[in-house]
């Protein structure tokens, strides 16, 4: 029984800290920083449709538009191509022409 209360207690300052929190009277301990690119810029400056983007970099075209409008966010190998691609375009669609 003593476990039980042990949980339990723990499950409630926990909260309480998470609405602290929320209402600003402490800080977090910790802060997670979500990297995006701004994937519809990207696309824009290869002067690529959709479909043609997402052919070049290997994503279905409804995968493209999730991240363009917000629903998704690209993570690991795609965001690394999306960041190279942001920074050298020409370069990136020559590459991506070519493989």
């Amino acid at each position: 029984m003593k476990k039980d209360n042990t949980v339990f207690n723990d499950l409630q300052a926990s909260l309480k800290q998470a609405v602290a929190i929320r209402q600003g009277k402490m800080p977090p301990s910790r802060v997670f920083k979500v990297e995006t690119v701004d994937v519809k810029a990207t696309r824009e400056k290869t002067h690529m449709s959709q479909t043609e983007f997402a052919k070049a970099i290997h994503v279905s075209v409804r995968t493209l538009q999730n991240w363009e409008q917000g629903h998704r966010n690209p993570t690991g190998p795609a965001m690394a191509l999306l960041k190279i691609v942001a920074s050298a375009p020409d370069i990136a669609v020559r590459a991506l022409r070519t493989a």
